[in-house]
């Protein structure tokens, strides 16, 4: 619902708090010196707004320029309500002149901003882009943009074509009085000047982009007398002052003729034709006034001459006749009759009371005035010159000053209070307070621009170091020190007043005629004139005004129209009788939630109490002429009610279907920080006078109450209903506006960028981030923002303009009074907490105002019944940025009941894109668990989420998604117990699983693996064995220790074979990855392990299935694997199972060890012994000199010995031949293998140990037919080693024959005939026991044999050389002998048959 309006308006002080105003000295000298006997203008100031000021899709778009002149200054501003102008304040200075009234005028062309400025001695003219012409592309998208001023300094305005000097007449003194200025079509700039002789000189420069020179004509009176009678003496000039001396200039073009309107000190107006130089009109005024005697006779200095032109009414002028107690305003229209002659029509004459005029406006349809009263005070009334009631102006309620006197409660610091009022941000300007101080320091050093905050501190240390220096006593009373703290505030708050009081001083007004802006022009800046809502309008109004109105636009029936009226009367008297110091404990009541309506009470006792001039028995006469008071209050509080049936906004953003020019412009509608000021104060200064009126109702219904019947014509039902009902909502609604009192004047604090990026962070976990409230490009344009304008910057303007456009045309003008009370009361619509849209608390939380968002809550917290989630919702925030957690988690639980009835909750909670929890309650809890685990509170989100879980007593997914969470954050937090209780009692098994493997992973990692096996692990047994196996066989085996984990999980539970079959996997598959000796060292333990485990189980089940070699494990519900081509690789061959017992273990031990010690002496061989099978493990063993190993794996696996007889025999010929460093070198690998212990007495050589070994082994080991023997001998042989004795002597006794045949076999004839002739001695019976014969030949023993084909091979070779022939008879001879034994011998055998 529109709020109603009324005709008055309000004054809100748009200005903005930035410490002082930039302006940039430009000097414009001529070289002129003063005047004598100068003469002094008062200050004045004007504006000029852009034609296109009230388009929407136009640069200039609310844009306009104001100008203030002060002696030889002119400042000029360039201000717009939608950008933020940079460079846009320009001082010019014309030194040894001055200004003159109507001096300043600025007009637009196509291309440029033309600036005419008249002195007392020169004109002068400033050529400035068009703001059009600077923006050439339609878009301008930026939040600032350049003024038109931006390039003045590179402006030579000292140029002819800039400036001329005024040439002064022959015999004339003095200075023009007045001016006026404009420019003609063909661009020459013509200034028309009130000559002091009377008349006026038109001074014209040629335009600015021609060569020409400066003319001057001059209008003189006297030659238009002359054409009307030929003649005129000139004693009438001759006066002192002449008649004609103009007082006020105004020029207007029409038909290609310029008219020059002068309204002189003789009370005439005449009008003058530039194009003819004549004057075209004469007029008395003093016509037009009633009793005009003995006007006649005054100068009439103070007369003042405004034009207005409309298409529709023509060309209006309004003249302001100056006369002591009764100024009067005329107006008239010009009209033409034919042959070029005018006529004056008389339209109306208003009259007014007020003293001094400041300036006034005239419009097509209103004057518009500002004057200054008896006590210095501004007034600002305006009047429709056509329709109105017995001439009676309009008000407007200006701002007051700042009140002189600082109410400071008993409670209260005086500093504190004193700084609050001075920096609030409705009473000072900067500029005052920058002054004050600069005086009260005694003007030590300039305050250069100081932000704000400093202002502050620099205000504080003055004043207190100025109390400390006048103190002399070193002890004070805190009442002293209280009174003395008062005292010098006080004075310096004076101080203050004073120079606001001076910047507050009214120079000029300006209505715009584009937009109908009017805008009241200060000395020290700009105020605006806002249209005035009814209820304000009622309770601001001056009594006069108030006992004459006849009806309200609050109620069409006029009855109850007239009792609102008499109501609002009866409550202007109550305000009058509540003093200062009630209304300050009503501010502390609200402040600190007190019931309003108790304190109401309490302030009407104290009325009751101190009524001393009866104001409580008129306010009871003036009850009595009401006639329905119920229906009036209801209407009162009907229209003061903000409340909506839809959020602000609802219908969404700006509507998509208007051009992409259409929404830029939109959005910046209304945006530089001049509107956010001025939107945000108008708020504000609403807020502060309808609490006023709300407090006012309440003690008036408390009032009633207490007359009862007295006064109520109704009675009982009544009173019951104003008790219930009315009272109840007098007081909701002043709460209400306490709170936007209070927000509208509570400062912003500004952020560091580090808690602003956490905050975002936090925003997107809620995913909030597309809240309207995130502009992270905070605007820095006012330096201490209130939480309301930074709400209006971010958010609250965006809704606004879009739902005012969603309602009108895009290409309507931008009426001023229309479009800034829709904008003042959306605002005020989205702020109202009982609306239920929750955007300002969303903006405060987006943009860190954690401190003003937790007042916000606590303020409406006992009386608002909206959004009561939401705000909790919003506290728990605050106390989370505050590092409060145990506090936020309550608020969140508590917020958790209203997730389905709230729409910013119900947002909070639709924005979940997985799949939807099932109930919003959860969808809400999981956004919060979220937020708390980005903030980092484990402990929290364990609360919350067992809390959620009852919830979710239906939801299987839910339940298993926060049992994972509880599981995580215990797991993080180092409680193992709890998290393995949260893991058993997730229902979602796959869940399970995943936590079930976390936690070995990282229980693993943490090495607190005694807890990690002494879990239970009910019916989940195997999953937990799978896990591990898996870890285990994908990771490395060094850097992890799940083998010995599952070890020691199945150990636990006893079972034996498990654990043994996972030592043995661990022993295969450190052999084959890990081939270093650490790796053999753990491979021997496992195989150790492995036969321990077996050892303990019954024999017929110790036995254990080996694992595959491959170890391709395949997990269940793994995905196929590809090979590289990308294909899927084929189904691996089923392998037949192996089953190994505990000999197979034995034996893998055995080999498993023999490669640890190979390791051992050996490092480099470690990397290929891991693999190595038996075989080649003797290999490597003999090769290294481990002897005994060799033989031991030998034997383990039943391998032939040939091998390691071969590798020592070839050492020992080594030895036998090497060098010393061979000896020594041998010493090592002898001493790893053990040697019988037979003592020697002489010192040996590492030779002889070696020979040593090699007869010890075959003493060990002996074999079949002497094997290894003959292996010895023949790798000796072939190496053409000398055998040594104890060798032969030992082969001798086991294979002579095969002896034979090796020294056969190398060619050693001497030796095997040597053997043959010993051998046949044994046989003989001589030495037969060193040829292991048991018997020699005799015809009881045995037979016996010898190897005669070898023996024949020798006789053969022997025949054949000459050398041997003496042996080979010897050996022949011992063979005859042999012979002849075997024949006898037989015979006797066969006779004993």
């Amino acid at each position: 619902m529109a709020a109603a309006l009324e005709r008055s308006f309000i004054e809100i002080c748009g200005f903005e708090r930035e410490t002082l105003h930039r302006f940039r000295e430009v000097t414009v000298n001529l070289g002129l010196n003063a005047l004598p006997g100068g003469v002094k203008f008062p200050d004045s100031a004007g504006a000029f707004h852009y034609e296109e000021s009230g388009k929407l899709l136009s640069v200039t778009s609310n844009r306009f320029i104001h100008w203030s002149t002060s002696g030889d200054t002119v400042q000029l501003v360039e201000q717009s309500l939608d950008t933020n102008l940079l460079n846009n304040a320009v001082k010019l200075k014309f030194p040894h002149c001055t200004v003159l009234p109507g001096g300043v005028v600025i007009q637009e062309t196509l291309n440029n901003v033309i600036i005419l400025v008249s002195t007392n001695q020169s004109v002068h003219r400033l050529v400035l882009p068009h703001p059009t012409r600077m923006y050439r592309s339609e878009l301008v998208t930026e939040l600032h943009m350049q003024s038109i001023f931006t390039d003045v300094g590179k402006l030579s305005l000292q140029d002819p074509s800039h400036s001329a000097v005024i040439p002064s007449s022959v015999g004339q003194t003095g200075s023009p009085s007045t001016s006026a200025a404009w420019l003609s079509q063909s661009g020459e700039a013509h200034y028309s000047l009130a000559s002091p002789a009377g008349g006026i000189m038109v001074v014209t420069l040629p335009p600015h982009d021609t060569q020409g020179s400066v003319s001057v004509v001059e209008l003189k009176r006297s030659s238009m007398m002359q054409r009307l009678s030929g003649w005129m003496p000139t004693a009438i000039r001759g006066e002192q002052s002449p008649a004609d001396l103009v007082v006020s200039l105004a020029v207007r073009e029409l038909e290609e003729d310029s008219f020059i309107f002068a309204l002189c000190q003789d009370h005439k107006l005449r009008m003058w034709s530039f194009r003819e130089q004549a004057c075209l009109l004469e007029a008395d005024m003093l016509e037009y006034m009633p009793a005009c005697k003995g006007v006649k006779r005054l100068a009439g200095q103070g007369h003042r001459l405004r034009l207005a032109f409309s298409s529709t009414t023509g060309l209006c002028l309004a003249v302001y006749m100056a006369v002591p107690q009764r100024g009067q305003f005329t107006v008239l229209q010009l009209v033409a009759t034919d042959n070029n002659r005018y006529s004056l029509d008389h339209i109306s004459s208003l009259f007014t009371t007020q003293e001094t005029l400041v300036d006034f406006t005239l419009t097509s349809t209103d004057i518009w005035g500002v004057w200054v009263d008896d006590s210095n005070a501004t007034v600002v009334k305006y009047i429709n010159f056509e329709h109105n009631t017995a001439g009676q102006w309009n008000q407007v309620f200006v701002q007051p000053l700042p009140e002189e006197e600082v109410h400071i409660g008993v409670d209260q610091d005086p500093r504190e209070t004193y700084l609050e009022v001075l920096f609030s941000p409705l009473r000072f300007t900067a500029s005052a307070i920058v002054k004050a101080l600069q005086i009260y320091r005694r003007g030590s050093e300039r305050i250069s621009d100081v932000s704000w905050d400093t202002l502050k501190k620099e205000v504080t240390v003055a004043v207190e170091s100025e109390l400390q220096s006048s103190v002399t006593e070193f002890e004070f009373s805190q009442e002293e020190y209280r009174q003395l703290q008062v005292e010098f505030w006080s004075k310096f708050y004076a101080c203050c007043l004073q120079y606001q009081e001076a910047l507050s001083m009214p120079l000029g007004l300006t209505v715009s005629q584009h937009t109908d802006m009017v805008c009241l022009l200060k000395k020290g800046f700009v105020s605006f004139l806002l249209p005035c809502f009814a209820v304000d309008h009622l309770y601001l109004s001056y009594d006069e005004y108030l006992f004459s109105e006849e009806e309200t636009p609050i109620t069409e029936d006029p009855e109850v129209g007239r009792d609102v009226l008499q109501l609002v009367q009866c409550l202007r008297l109550v305000s009058d009788a509540v003093s200062g110091e009630m209304a300050y404990e009503m501010e502390k009541a609200l402040e600190h939630l007190q019931s309003p309506e108790r304190a109401a009470e309490l302030v009407l006792e104290n009325m009751l109490s101190n009524d001393n001039d009866n104001v409580i028995e008129d306010i009871q006469n003036k009850l009595q002429d009401i006639r329905n008071p119920m229906a009036a209050m209801m209407a009162l509080l009907r229209e003061m009610d903000l409340e909506m049936d839809s959020e602000v906004g609802a219908e969404g953003p700006i509507t998509p279907g208007q051009s992409l020019n259409m929404r830029i412009s939109l959005s910046q509608l209304y945006g530089s920080s001049s509107a956010v000021s001025v939107v945000c104060q108008a708020v504000c200064h609403m807020a502060m006078t309808r609490a006023l009126f709300c407090r006012d109702l309440l003690i008036l219904q408390k009032l009633y109450l207490r007359f009862g019947d007295n006064v109520f014509l109704g009675g009982g039902a009544q009173l019951l209903q104003l008790q219930q009902d009315l009272i109840p909502r007098s007081s909701h609604l002043l709460s209400s506006y306490y709170l936007l009192k209070h927000i509208s004047q509570s400062l912003a604090s500004s952020v560091p960028v580090d808690i602003i990026d956490a905050n975002l962070q936090h925003l997107t976990v809620l995913e909030l981030s597309d809240t309207p409230a995130l502009s992270t490009n905070r605007p820095a344009a006012l330096s201490p923002q209130t939480v309301v304008e930074l709400f209006y910057q971010t958010a609250a303007r965006k809704i606004i303009i879009s739902q005012i456009y969603s309602q009108q045309q895009s290409n309507s003008l931008l009426h001023w009074s229309h479009m800034i009370s829709n904008v003042v009361n959306l605002l005020a619509q989205l702020l109202w907490p009982s609306n239920p849209g929750f955007q300002f608390p969303e903006c405060l939380m987006a943009n860190c105002q954690y401190t003003q968002l937790q007042e916000y809550v606590r303020l409406i917290g006992p009386w608002c019944q909206v959004n009561i989630g939401s705000c909790r919702f919003m506290l728990g925030q605050c106390y989370l940025a505050n590092g409060e957690g145990q506090k936020a988690l309550q608020c969140f639980q508590e917020a958790a009941t209203e997730v389905e009835k709230e729409e910013f909750l119900m947002r909070l909670t639709g924005s979940e894109e997985e799949e939807a929890a099932s109930t919003p309650r959860l969808q809400y809890y999981n956004k919060v668990l979220r937020l708390l685990e980005d903030v980092g509170l484990p402990e929290l989100v364990i609360q919350l989420a067992s809390l959620a879980i009852t919830e979710a007593a239906n939801d299987v997914n839910s339940q298993a998604a926060l049992w994972t969470r509880i599981f995580k954050h215990h797991l993080d937090l180092g409680h193992n117990s709890e998290a393995y209780e949260a893991l058993t009692q997730n229902p979602d098994s796959s869940m399970q699983l995943d936590c079930l493997r976390q936690l070995v992973v990282v229980l693993c990692e943490r090495s607190q693996l005694q807890d990690l096996v002494q879990f239970s692990y009910v019916n989940l047994h195997d999953e937990v064995v799978s896990i591990i196996e898996s870890r285990a066989r994908g990771l490395d085996l060094l850097a992890h220790n799940y083998y010995e984990l599952l070890y020691a999980f199945h150990i636990n539970r006893h079972n034996y074979r498990k654990a043994g079959t996972v030592m043995f996997e661990f022993g295969m598959r450190l052999g084959r990855e890990v081939r270093t000796r650490l790796g053999l060292q753990k491979q021997v333990n496992c195989y150790l392990a492995a036969l321990n485990c077996l050892r303990l189980i019954r024999p017929e089940y110790a036995w254990i299935v080996q694992p595959a070699s491959g170890a391709v494990y395949e997990r269940p519900g793994a995905s196929p694997k590809r090979n590289s081509d990308g294909e899927f690789s084929s189904e691996p061959v089923k392998r037949q199972v192996d089953i190994l017992e505990l000999k197979d273990l034995e034996k893998e031990y055995i080999l498993s060890r023999s490669r640890l010690t190979l390791a051992q002496h050996h490092p480099p061989s470690a990397a290929i012994a891991g693999s190595a099978s038996a075989v080649e493990m003797v290999a490597l063993l003999v090769q290294t000199g481990l002897f005994d190993s060799a033989l031991s794996v030998c034997q383990t696996f039943k391998l032939n010995l040939t091998s390691v007889f071969e590798g020592l025999t070839f050492k020992c010929i080594k030895l036998q031949f090497g060098g010393e460093e061979t000896q020594n070198e041998a010493w090592s690998w002898l001493a790893a293998n053990q040697l019988s212990s037979v003592v020697n007495t002489k010192e040996s050589s590492a030779t002889d140990e070696a020979w040593r070994l090699l007869a010890s082994y075959l003493d060990r080991y002996p074999s079949a037919n002497g094997q290894h023997h003959r292996c010895v001998i023949n790798k000796l042989l072939s190496h053409g080693v000398p055998l040594p004795d104890w060798l032969i002597k030992s082969y001798k006794a086991v294979d002579a024959a095969s002896l034979l045949r090796l020294y056969l076999n190398f060619d050693l004839l001497d030796a095997a005939a040597e053997l043959v002739l010993e051998y046949v001695d044994a046989l003989l019976g001589k030495g037969h026991q060193y040829y292991g014969i048991e018997r020699p030949l005799s015809a009881t023993a045995s037979s016996v044999w010898l190897p005669y084909t070898s023996i024949d091979q020798l006789l053969q070779t022997l025949s054949e050389t000459q050398t041997n022939s003496s042996i080979y008879n010897k050996v022949r001879d011992k063979l005859e002998d042999y012979y002849k034994l075997v024949e006898q011998t037989t015979k006797r055998r066969l006779v004993t048959r």
